[in-house]
Formats: structure tokens, C-alpha cells, sequence
């Protein structure tokens, strides 16, 4: 049985429920008729709610049989939308008979066309296609590869790239590969503007005051009004044509394809089509697309998706053979293999296997590129408890007007007033309650907003988030490069050596390094790059190599080891190195760093040598985890708390002879071999300072009874030093570290506390069934006095086997460590389950899934705007908070100490409230941008 509805993007952040409907005419035609006797009036009420008009044209069916369908958002907001099906004719004269278009993977597109005379069903929401799949009866996003493809498949069915007649026919169904903005007329944009329900109030108190001779005050609300219209709808022309002009520009790349027949042919990148295999020549190119590496190697800039423009370096799919499809495969890893639309490709190194290529993935506005436009011409809707207490305002301004024009017809009778002078003055009094200059007032106050903060260098693309940062109680805060500084000051090593650290070895300006395995990790395991003559990369890379005073080349004309020709790069020793007995390492391959796995690693060999060195650095927790015991020291968490309770950033080092095996290329080598089995080198101490700037702003913020939280990958006792150092944990408070360990055997799962007081720590350890411990989860006295520290690990082991100490962690935790960025957007939604209104402040490059998460989330950024988050500051700190916050800030300034989660810490007046309500509406009546502008005023 086919069902009458479906969801569409299941258990996606844009999931939709979409049902099935079928015009009937005799209904049209009564509507039609409606319109006419209610003067249109009919009409504009289904403009305002889509759904009734669905309900009353058509009739409800099985999604085949349908010819509209109407969609319905999964959150609170449960917003209609109503879509017509269209069809798609293919061309099938370029196909051979017998021919099988699709490769046998792709259910999606495999299953959909079988016979040349079939129509292919379609609809179109947000500017993606959804074609109709009859083989599972839904409908499905085309223009993506299938997500179940493993890595073999896509190596061994598109390495070599797509036929023509592949192409061509899904050029047809996919659509092209094109993210287009149209630019709306300019009486479409005032007709959707003036059809708010309030502009309808604002008329009709207009036209009772004109009737009753209030002409001056009437023409001033008439010329007020119409500036905010004016205004509005110039901020929105402009805003679409730039837009337009921005993703216009790299709708037309001149791409390099590989055909399957071995044929090369550059076109226009709108003719991409998934499956397509393109090859990257080493130009500096905007990606049209986003696309899986398949061979060699590639450099971009991402900084329009996360707002760093510290290069990255992507590495080609491994050729797995397994049936597992290639997500879950790589993981947590796999942005470290998918070059995104819209970034910089920087430079291109190739291997031994041909050419750099990628095979094509996502096309149009299924790209990265294609979701950041997306979310500006179709923002989230965000604080549904502040659109539902706005209403709760306005119903009770109505029922004062109720009550006032009740009034007024009692004492005008009793006065015996004519009928004429009765009726006037209730429609009067009905005006009073609901001031008529507020919707513009209130339209020119948010655009003035975002005029004040472009000039404060804070860009928004989401302005309805402005009125929700008035309401934000809770600031999340990443460490390094926010509260911290971005550079690392190199403090110096702790090598390790019969199983146990020697001296500390303190680096001062002409210190270098003698010859070690120790020094051939500082030199080698790094993503620096060339650029320009200058290198460039991650600011703890860039340290930790200057500090070994080698210098740093590519190989231009190829590094040539067992056969294997392929371009890498070479380290040197620089003039001011010591002397060493080696000329060089040259890294032949690299694994970049994966906030998930929290560590990196690479595969080098000494030049003129054949041996072949795996070295590897991260967290020292998980450096320790890869290496033999019997090379880890004794001392090892001794040492590591000793440092990082001083605040000091330290990076692991390890490092393994592979073994040499002639038939095994550099490219199949896994990152599973080369991190294994490890020799633990020691400890590399990097200083890492609070920015001036960090402790006024949270105390600023602190003064306004806003709670902090810090959310790190970094070591725990390092953030927790910061934490104290900065006063986000009070010098009275107590902060208390807490240890949450699985179940072990027959052992259950337990949790230990030790308390954590400046650079000292008291040891006793409790587990949490002890009387002390009870006595501390209790609720007494416990919201100023105590604060949780723990890491990512702990706390998912808290949730999973203590659910009931989740909402004490939640109102009391302050510091939360070694967090994936996984696990920074699940506690951030885990705050907002508790009526929190959540900012989040990072540096846009872990934390992109955070930043989307939270009510109001600032990527530090020298980008105008970025995928990354609603707000991007070009100041460099946290400065740009307390700016953003005090945009918005009519309520008083005094509130109570935040106690409770749901207490609104400085935006609770009506006005507050009243202008969420009509910001709402704009927001669900404007087709292309949300609201008064859609992004700031350039």
C-alpha cells in the first residue's frame, strides 16, 4: 500500500513531512467564487496560510496520484508550505538500446528510469530538486552521489569517469550545476511586504484616525511607514543582487573532465553532474562543486566554511574493498577527503597513480556552497517560546482594546451619543491598545541594528537572531584562538627515555635541537605549505618548526623512492640548525589532523635512506594509547598534570620504523599501521596565552548575570587552569573535576570527583555513591558555590549510565574538555532542552556544528560572512559579545541572578516581545529573504 505521506530529509536538520493532495475542480471553482464575494479578502488569508488553501482546493491521495503536495516542518513551528509536482521529460534519443544508463550502486537513479517513454515526477523545495523514486514509492533529492557507495565503489565505477549518454541523461534529471539567485521585481517585493497582517492593522487605525480629523499625527505614522517600507525593500533589492553577483562569478568555471573513454574535455562547470570525475591541474580554482579526492593530494582554503584561512590539506579516498558505505567508513575523518564548493584550491601534488582528480559528489544547492546561500535565502526559525509569548502580548493588548471599546459603548450610550459618534469612537478605542508606529519602528530599529554592527565589524547573515541575542543566559566559549591567544609561544620538551622523562629542555632565542627522533617529529609531522615563498599553516605547526630551525621546500621535479615517482615535501636543516648527519626528510605522505581521532601523522624517509618512518603527534591521552607500554614513562600523568595545570598546551610525539615491503605502494598504506605499535618520544610544552581583551569582556558579561561555559578540545587541566586564570570560575567557587568511567567487567560505571583550587589540587578522589558525594549532588546552596570540570568522554558516560545527575551537570558545568565537535553541538542542544538561550563563540573551525546549534552562534573570522554561523566578527576576541548583546537590550540592565534555566536575563519587555512577533511574520511573508534584510547592508 502506497502511503498518502512520507518525510522527506529523515533525520536531517531540514526534515520535512510531506503529504499527498489531488485538485478537484468543483472545489477550485467554489473558491474562486469565495474570492469574488469576500473581495479578496479569501484570497490573502490563503497567502497567510498555505495549508487552508490545500485543504480547500484539493482533495487528500497517495503520493503518486498527486499533483500538490504539502510539506510540514518537523519542529515546534510545524510551518506549511505547499509545492506543485511537476514532470521532467528526458531526452532519450542519445541512449543505445539495451544500454544501462546508471551504474548497478545507485538505486536512486538506477531504478528510476527503465523504459525511454517514462516521465520522471519531481518537486522543487528551497531550491532543491526531489525526484519520484517508483521502486520505494518516495520522493528523493537528486543531484548527490548515493550515500551508500563504499570506497571501492567509487575508486573502481567512477575513477575512470562517466560515458556521455551518462552524462547527458543525468544532466536532465539532475538539473545543472548552478546556484542561482534570481532578483526579485520590485513590486513583488513591495507587494509581499505590505501583505504582513500588521501593515493591515497599521490601515485600518489610519484610516479611523483620518475619519476622526487626527490628520497630522496620521501623516507622520503615513511617512514613517512608508521610509521603513522603503527601506526594507531597498535593503532587499540590494541584498539580492549581491548575492546574485557573489555566486554568479563561479557558476561558470571552466573545469577539466575525464570521460570514461579515457578522453579529456574542459567545459562549463554548470554541466557537472554527480559521478563525474574532474581533474585538478595545480591553478588556483574556486570548486564549482563539492567532490571526493580520489588521487593525490590537495591544499584549499576553507575559510568560507569555517572562517580560518589557515590552509588545509585533503588526502585522496583509500581504495578499501568492502561494502561498507565510505561515511561511516572514514568516520569522523571524512571532511578530511571531500573538497567543498566555493573554497580555494591552493595547490595540488600528485602521486605516483596520474593526475589529481575527484569525483564529483554534490551539485547545485546540495553543495556546501549551495547550504550557506540556502540559509540565507531560507533561514531556521529560531526561539519559538519568544514567538509564542510576543502573541500571548498581542492577545492581551486586544483584549485591553476588547475591554476599552466595551467601555466606551456603555458610557457613550449612557450620554445618549448618536449611533454615528458610538461606532467611531469604539473603532478609535479599538486603535489605542496597539501602537500604529510600531511594525515600522520596529523594522527600522533592526535594520539600524545591523548598520551599528557592521560598523563594530560583526556581519550578520540571519538578522532575526539579533532580536534572540537579547535573550540570550548562557555564552559557550571555545579556548584556543577565542579566550586564548592564536599564536604559541614554543616553551620547550620533555624527551622520554627508559621509560621515564629526562630533563626539561627550555628552548631561548639560539637554542636548537641536537639530531633525534624527537627532532625528526618537530620537523616532519606538520601540514605546513609553501606559499608565495612563505609558509603557511596551523600557528602551533608553524611554532613547533621554527623552534627546530630547518627550513621547509617542495619538490618540484618528484621524490623517487622503490620505484614510486611522486611530488612531496622536503625538510631541511637551516643555517641555524645544528649539524646533523642527515641531508633532509622528505614526507611522502601525510594524514591531517581529525579533531575526532585528535592527532595526526605522516610517513617520511631520510634523504639517501630507505627506510621508511611513521611519526605521529596530538593529545597526549591518546598518543599514549598507540604506543607500546613499555615505552611510556612511569611518570607520564605526573608530568602531564605537572604542565598543564600551569596552563601550558602539550603535544605528544611518537614514532615507528614501518616495515619495508616492495609491492606495497605509499597510497595503501593505512593510517591504522602507521598508528600502532608506537615508541613514545615526549612532550612538546607550547605557552599559550589569555588575550588582554578576555578578562573585561567576561567580567562584562558576568556583571550582566550571564553564565559562561568553556567548550575545548584541549587538554582538561589546561582548560581548567584558563578557566580559573580567566574568573570564569570565581575565586570563592569551588571547581570540581569529575571522572566518569564505563563499566568494566563486573565493576559498574562509577564517577570520581577531586577539587581543582588556582594551580593546586586536592586529591581525594570519591566515588558517587559515597555520603560525601550524595550530600553534593543535593541542591543545597550549590548554584554559586560549585562548578564541574570534565571532559567529552566523561560527560557522554554520565548521560549514558547517570541520566538523572545530567541536569545538575547542565546548571552547574562550567568547563567541559577534549570535546569532539560532535559532542559540542550535543551539549549545547542538551542546554537549550532546558529553556537556555545559548550563544557560542569559536574560532569557526571546530566548531561549525556548535555555532549552527546555538541561538546565536560568532565565528571569529576575517570573513564578511561564512557558513560557519550567523554572525561573523572581525574582531579578533571576545569583545564582539558584549557588542552583540547590547544591540538589543530595552530591557533593564538589573535582572536577578540567573538561578533557574528560562529566566530572561535582559530582554523581557513587551516591546521586546512584540517586535519577535512582527519580525516572525515578516519572516514567514518574505518568499526571499527572511525578514528585513537577509544579510548586512554592504
Amino acid at each position: 500500500m502506497i502511503e498518502r505521506s512520507t518525510m522527506l530529509n529523515k533525520d536531517k536538520e531540514n526534515e520535512m513531512e510531506l503529504f499527498g493532495y489531488r485538485t478537484e475542480r468543483w472545489r477550485h471553482a467554489l473558491c474562486i467564487l469565495g474570492y469574488i464575494c469576500s473581495l479578496g479578502f479569501l484570497l490573502l488569508l490563503f497567502y497567510w496560510k498555505p495549508e487552508w488553501a490545500v485543504w480547500c482546493h484539493c482533495v487528500p491521495c497517495t503520493l503518486e496520484e498527486a499533483d500538490v503536495v504539502l510539506l510540514r516542518t518537523t519542529d515546534e513551528y510545524k510551518k506549511y508550505s505547499k509545492k506543485k509536482v511537476k514532470w521532467i521529460h528526458p531526452d532519450w534519443s542519445c541512449v543505445t538500446p539495451g544500454h544501462e544508463i546508471y551504474a548497478a550502486e545507485e538505486p536512486v537513479l538506477n531504478k528510476l528510469i527503465r523504459k525511454s517513454e517514462c516521465k520522471v515526477r519531481c518537486i522543487r523545495v528551497q531550491k532543491t530538486r526531489y525526484i519520484w523514486n517508483t521502486a520505494d514509492s518516495m520522493f528523493q533529492k537528486i543531484g548527490v552521489l548515493d550515500d551508500k557507495l563504499s570506497c571501492s565503489d567509487i575508486h573502481t565505477h567512477y575513477g575512470g569517469g562517466l560515458t556521455r549518454q551518462e552524462q547527458e541523461i543525468r544532466r536532465q534529471v539532475c538539473g545543472p550545476n548552478a546556484i542561482e539567485v534570481k532578483i526579485v521585481p520590485i513590486w513583488k517585493l513591495l507587494f509581499k511586504e505590505v501583505l504582513n497582517p500588521l501593515y493591515f492593522f497599521n490601515a485600518y487605525t489610519l484610516g479611523t484616525w483620518f475619519a476622526t480629523g487626527y490628520i497630522e499625527y496620521s501623516m507622520a505614522i503615513i511617512i514613517l511607514t512608508l521610509l521603513s517600507i522603503g527601506a526594507t525593500i531597498y535593503n532587499l533589492r540590494m541584498q539580492s543582487m549581491k548575492l546574485r553577483n557573489m555566486v554568479e562569478s563561479h557558476n561558470n568555471v571552466i573545469v577539466t573532465v575525464l570521460q570514461k573513454d579515457g578522453a579529456i574535455k574542459e567545459m562549463e562547470s554548470q554541466y557537472l553532474v554527480p559521478g563525474d570525475v574532474i581533474i585538478l591541474t595545480g591553478k588556483k580554482l574556486y570548486l564549482p562543486c563539492d567532490a571526493i579526492l580520489i588521487s593525490g593530494v590537495c591544499v584549499l582554503n576553507e575559510s568560507m566554511l569555517t572562517g580560518e584561512s589557515i590552509p588545509v590539506t585533503k588526502t585522496p579516498l583509500p581504495n578499501v574493498d568492502n561494502s561498507v558505505p565510505w561515511k561511516i567508513h572514514i568516520g569522523e575523518n571524512d571532511r578530511g577527503h571531500v573538497l567543498f564548493c566555493g573554497t580555494e584550491i591552493i595547490k595540488t601534488k600528485s602521486r605516483s597513480d596520474g593526475p589529481v582528480k575527484a569525483v564529483v559528489l554534490q551539485t547545485g544547492f546540495n553543495t556546501a556552497k549551495g547550504d550557506l546561500v540556502r540559509s540565507i535565502l531560507y533561514p531556521k526559525p529560531v526561539n519559538f517560546k519568544l514567538h509564542r509569548d510576543a502573541f500571548r502580548v498581542i492577545m492581551g493588548l486586544v483584549a485591553l482594546s476588547a475591554i476599552g471599546v466595551i467601555y466606551t459603548v456603555i458610557v457613550f450610550s449612557l450620554n445618549g451619543a448618536s449611533a454615528n459618534e458610538l461606532v467611531l469612537m469604539s473603532f478609535i478605542m479599538a486603535t489605542s491598545a496597539i501602537p500604529a508606529a510600531l511594525p515600522a519602528a520596529l523594522t527600522v530599529g533592526v535594520l539600524y541594528a545591523q548598520i551599528r554592527l557592521k560598523k563594530q565589524g560583526i556581519f550578520c547573515i540571519s538578522p532575526q537572531r539579533i532580536s534572540v541575542c537579547g535573550q540570550l543566559n548562557l555564552i559557550c566559549f571555545d579556548k584556543t584562538g577565542t579566550l586564548t591567544e592564536d599564536g604559541l609561544d614554543l616553551w620547550g620538551i620533555v624527551p622520554s627515555g627508559d621509560n621515564s622523562f629526562t630533563e626539561v629542555q627550555r628552548f631561548s632565542p639560539g637554542y636548537t635541537l641536537s639530531w633525534s627522533p624527537l627532532l625528526g617529529a618537530m620537523a616532519s609531522c606538520h601540514s605546513l605549505v609553501v606559499l608565495d615563498g612563505k609558509i603557511h599553516g596551523d600557528p602551533l605547526d608553524l611554532k613547533m618548526f621554527e623552534g627546530t630551525g630547518w627550513e621547509l621546500e617542495e619538490c618540484k621535479t618528484g621524490w623517487k623512492s622503490d620505484g614510486e615517482i611522486s611530488s612531496c615535501v622536503i625538510v631541511k636543516p637551516g643555517p641555524s640548525a645544528r649539524m646533523v648527519p642527515v641531508k633532509g626528510i622528505c614526507v611522502l605522505r601525510q594524514f591531517p589532523f581529525s579533531s575526532g581521532l585528535q592527532r595526526m601523522s605522516v610517513i617520511t624517509q631520510v634523504l639517501g635512506g630507505k627506510d621508511r618512518i611513521g611519526f605521529l603527534k596530538g593529545a597526549p591521552e591518546m598518543v599514549i594509547h598507540l604506543c607500546k607500554p613499555e615505552t611510556v614513562p612511569f611518570n607520564f600523568s605526573i608530568t602531564l598534570d605537572y604542565y598543564t595545570m600551569q596552563g601550558f598546551r602539550v603535544i605528544g610525539l611518537a614514532y615507528k620504523l614501518l616495515e619495508s615491503n616492495e609491492h606495497l605502494k605509499i597510497e595503501q598504506v593505512t593510517r591504522e599501521e602507521v598508528e600502532s605499535d608506537l615508541l613514545f618520544l615526549g612532550l612538546l610544552i607550547m605557552e599559550n596565552r589569555l588575550k588582554p581583551e578576555t578578562n573585561p569582556a567576561l567580567q562584562e558579561l558576568n556583571s550582566a548575570n550571564i553564565r559562561m561555559v568553556m567548550l575545548t578540545g584541549d587538554n582538561l587541566q589546561t582548560a581548567c587552569t584558563v578557566g580559573l586564570n580567566s574568573q570564569m570560575v570565581p575565586f570563592a567557587s569551588t571547581l570540581l573535576v569529575l571522572e566518569a568511567s564505563d563499566p568494566e567487567g563486573d565493576q559498574p560505571a562509577s564517577i570520581a570527583s577531586h577539587t581543582m583550587e588556582g594551580n593546586r589540587e586536592n586529591g581525594h578522589k570519591q566515588d558517587e555513591n559515597s555520603a560525601a558525594n550524595r550530600a553534593l549532588w543535593s541542591d543545597n546552596r550549590r548554584v554559586d558555590r560549585y562548578h564541574y570540570a570534565m571532559s567529552g568522554k566523561s560527560y557522554e558516560t554520565i548521560v549514558q549510565h547517570f541520566p538523572h545527575l545530567v541536569p545538575d551537570i547542565l546548571l552547574n558545568g562550567t568547563i567541559f574538555a577534549r570535546m569532539t565537535p560532535k559532542q559540542k553541538s550535543k551539549i549545547i542542544e542538551d542546554f537549550q532542552k532546558l529553556d537556555y538561550f545559548v550563544g557560542m563563540c569559536g574560532d569557526g573551525a571546530n566548531d561549525c556544528g556548535a555555532l549552527k546549534m546555538a541561538h546565536a552562534g560568532i565565528s571569529l573570522s576575517q570573513l564578511e560572512a561564512s557558513v560557519a554561523s550567523p554572525f561573523t566578527s572581525k574582531i579578533p576576541n571576545i569583545e564582539c559579545v558584549p557588542k552583540l548583546l547590547n544591540e538589543f537590550k530595552w530591557s533593564s540592565a538589573k535582572a536577578g541572578p540567573i538561578q533557574t534555566p528560562g529566566t530572561a536575563s535582559l530582554a523581557s519587555s513587551a516591546a521586546v516581545r512584540c517586535s519577535a512577533l512582527y519580525y516572525q511574520c515578516d519572516c514567514a511573508d518574505n518568499g526571499i529573504y527572511s525578514g528585513a534584510a537577509a544579510a548586512l547592508v554592504q
